[in-house]
């Protein structure tokens, strides 16, 4: 268990989707679905991490996606509102059939499916829902197809053909027929299925349900308070099978992988940053760049009227869902120069503490105008030094100063302007 507590610490540290979400949510299946009615367990465990769901379904015993496609009720379901999720399960054996016959009689009528679930809404994200092998295997089609004769060789093909649709159609899938396999080989006690050995126990639709949360909210299900009928010890080790199973392989299950991903690199001259976006699976972009202003272009110029520290926002969009990046940049003004650059001046201590001193050589030449400034360019001292000082250091007092970034601004009487950022 201590890898699977080391994942759920990390997810609750890192974790982006950590806020309140509502969502509406279409179920199309079968009695997979509708047994202990797995659309209201997953309607309670997010009311316990906080979250909403709206659930309807359509899901008559024994259906399959061909069916679905033509079935009045379904289609008026998927008409009846903007779903933010539709999740697809097909009969409980078609997927697991040899892959010629999935080609034929599943994958066309879950494209279907599909697209009109995008028809009426774009924004809608289809899942497909992984259910698990039979607890000994399809007694009834083993011997024409050996593969699917146990309840791992089962689940495999399960697998293969729930993975291959949410690649060939861009959707994510909930593994839950993984994460019964996980269950099943960690503690065989907990029996997931019921007394048919297809259909699931409480604790299996507990364990799919904890699955599915994970896998729409992006968010653990371990610690949730709702734990159905099932004892306390029973539930957290399912909402921790659960979240170990979606969290170690998100690009495996497609979760997040289509959605746009904001990021951005830049090349700076000076006050002039060009910008270079790399997000991905994004059609539009807002920039705010830290200063007070904005623009909308893919590969933005921006120039700084001041030096300074900038804290650069990208939102990436698909039309649907939002990325955002925001990432802090060093604007320098021309001439703004490191130690090397510097030639012969030196400023010191970086980071300061109570003073910060600037040495100039002893073959100054001119006169230079030294100024502490804030980031936005208030000056908060000046002073002045000229060739033949006696003295060829100033400093100035900085132990009032509040923690952050500031610069030194030196002025020559040539008109030469060079800066060095500090900070303390």
């Amino acid at each position: 268990m201590k890898k699977i507590f080391s994942i759920i610490v990390l997810l609750f540290a890192i974790c982006f989707y950590s806020n309140s979400q509502s969502k509406k949510i279409l179920f199309i299946g079968n009695s997979y679905t509708y047994v202990n009615d797995l659309p209201n367990t997953i309607k309670s465990l997010a009311l316990a991490g906080g979250d909403t769901v709206i659930v309807d379904s359509s899901t008559p015993g024994g259906y399959t996606f061909q069916l679905h496609t033509t079935n009045v009720t379904t289609l008026s379901q998927i008409n009846a509102a903007s779903w933010d999720y539709v999740v697809l399960q097909e009969q409980s054996q078609l997927p697991s059939f040899e892959p010629t016959q999935v080609q034929a009689e599943v994958y066309p009528y879950a494209y279907i499916l599909d697209s009109l679930i995008h028809k009426n809404n774009p924004c809608s994200q289809t899942v497909f829902y992984m259910t698990w092998g039979r607890k000994y295997g399809d007694a009834s089609n083993c011997a024409a197809y050996p593969p699917i004769c146990t309840f791992e060789g089962m689940g495999m093909r399960l697998r293969q053909s729930y993975l291959e649709m949410g690649d060939m159609y861009e959707c994510a899938v909930a593994p839950a027929g993984m994460a019964w396999k996980k269950s099943w080989s960690a503690n065989p006690t907990i029996d997931l299925w019921s007394s048919d050995n297809s259909h699931p126990s409480v604790a299996g639709t507990y364990l799919t349900a904890c699955v599915f949360y994970s896998t729409i909210f992006k968010k653990p299900s371990t610690g949730l308070s709702f734990i159905s009928s099932l004892t306390p010890p029973t539930a957290l080790y399912l909402q921790q099978i659960a979240d170990s199973t979606v969290f170690d392989s998100l690009t495996t299950w497609n979760i997040g992988v289509f959605d746009p991903k904001a990021n951005y690199t830049w090349i700076d001259n000076g006050t002039e940053v060009q910008f270079a976006n790399q997000s991905i699976n994004s059609t539009s972009y807002q920039w705010f760049f830290g200063d007070g202003t904005t623009d909308n272009t893919q590969n933005p110029n921006h120039v700084y009227l001041l030096p300074g520290i900038y804290p650069v926002k990208l939102i990436a969009s698909d039309g649907c869902l939002t990325d955002t990046l925001i990432d802090t940049i060093n604007v320098f003004a021309t001439g703004m120069c490191n130690d090397i650059l510097l030639s012969g001046i030196s400023i010191y201590p970086n980071p300061v503490d109570d003073i910060v001193n600037v040495k100039f050589p002893d073959d100054l030449n001119g006169t230079y105008f030294i100024e502490l400034d804030k980031m936005d360019g208030q000056m908060l001292q000046i002073k002045t030094i000229q060739a033949g000082s006696t003295d060829n250091n100033i400093s100035f007092d900085t132990k009032n100063l509040a923690s952050g970034n500031y610069f030194i601004r030196i002025d020559s009487s040539t008109g030469v302007v060079l800066y060095k950022l500090i900070k303390k």
